[in-house]
This record gives structure tokens, sequence and C-alpha cells, in this order.
């Protein structure tokens, strides 16, 4: 009878140049440890260094492979204050178009149900971009922003917007109302709310900014 051993490895043990095993690859790689860099494992089952909140698990999000811009600013505006704070906002500008627009004669008497006139939508759109642009250069919180406690921050740093940022957004935001506000806003509304990760609507994304919390 032969007593030489039987050819392979022991049925045991991985066979050799397995990337588990001694072979030429070593130990597992760090991340599919318990506590790795990320929590639980490559799969992203910790918590990790960026919470389990709007902006992912972990540094592997939309950004493919960099860390997250908006890691370690406050957390992202909720919809529903934003909306309120645009319309408080709209109020604002509308105020002194209306009279200005009434005033020119744009609108006839006390009929306001007449709607606006082609001046009318230019007050608007001109006080609106200049309202937004300045108040957003400044401090980053237009009065509605502020009074829901929220900012304008950009994407990258969170730093209150340029002067060419801010300019950018209320371009975007504001001359669409020469014409069509009320749909215009609608639209703005709906992108805000649908828009992941970052909830940006049309003007952010064209500015590169973010409407966080300011506390």
């Amino acid at each position: 009878m032969s007593t030489e051993p039987p050819e392979g490895p022991p049925p045991d043990q991985p066979p050799p140049g397995s990337p588990y095993g001694g072979g030429p690859y070593g130990p597992p790689p760090p991340g599919g440890e318990e506590g790795g860099p990320w929590g639980g494992g490559p799969s992203g089952g910790g918590q990790g260094p960026y919470g389990k909140g709007p902006y992912g698990k972990g540094p592997n999000g939309p950004y493919g492979g960099a860390p997250d811009p908006l890691a370690g600013m406050p957390p992202l505006a909720e919809g529903g204050k934003r909306v309120l704070a645009r319309i408080i906002d709209l109020v604002i500008v509308l105020i002194p178009a209306v009279l200005l627009d009434w005033a020119v004669g744009g609108l006839r008497g006390n009929d306001f149900s007449t709607g606006r006139s082609a001046v009318g939508g230019l007050f608007t759109a001109g006080i609106g971009f200049f309202y937004e642009w300045t108040m957003t250069r400044d401090r980053g919180q237009s009065i509605g922003k502020r009074r829901m406690g929220l900012r304008t921050a950009m994407l990258a740093d969170g730093d209150i917007p340029t002067s060419q940022a801010a300019a950018t957004r209320a371009l975007v935001l504001w001359l669409p109302a020469f014409c069509c506000s009320f749909f215009w806003f609608v639209i703005i509304g709906i992108t805000v709310l649908l828009d992941r990760p970052y909830k940006q609507g049309l003007h952010d994304k064209a500015a590169r900014t973010v409407v966080v919390r300011a506390d």
C-alpha cells in the first residue's frame, strides 16, 4: 500500500493562490473585516463617517469615490420649509411689483383680477432678481430663508455663494417670472422636492448651490 499523501491541499484549507489563503494575495482586505474603514464591511453596513443622513453612508456615493462635498455641513433643508420661505419671498417681491404696475397703468383702477401687464412682468423679474442676488451674495439668506432658519451655500465648500453664483441662481429663478411666474415656480418646487441626493432646484444646479439649515 502506498504511503504517499494525496495530491492537492488538505480539504480544510483554501487552495494555493486563493486571495483568502496564504498565496500571493495575502490576507483578506481590511474592508471585508468587521470594523473596516467604513464600518461593517464593504457593503456599507456600518454607519461610517457620513452617517445615515441624506448624504449617503460613505465616500462611494454620487461622486464615484470622491468625498461627499456636504460632509460636515448642516443637514439639507426640509422641502416644506423651502416652500414656505419661497412664498414669503414671493409676497415681498410681488407687493412692490404690483404697486408699480398699477402706478404706470398696467392694472386698471382697482380691478386686480385682470392680471399683470407686460410692464408688471418686467417689474416682477427685475425686483425678484435684484432681491435674490443681493441677499444671497451678502449672507446666503433671503428674508424668507431667514424666517425659516435656512441658508443657501456653495455645494463645493458650504460658503456663502459668490456674487457670480448668486447672480446665476437669481437669474434662473426670476427671469421666467416675466411671463409665467406661477408655472415656473411650480416647476422649481417640483425639482427641489424630487431631486436626489442634494434637493437642488434648477436654479441650484445652475449655480452649484444647495439649501441647508442655518442652525
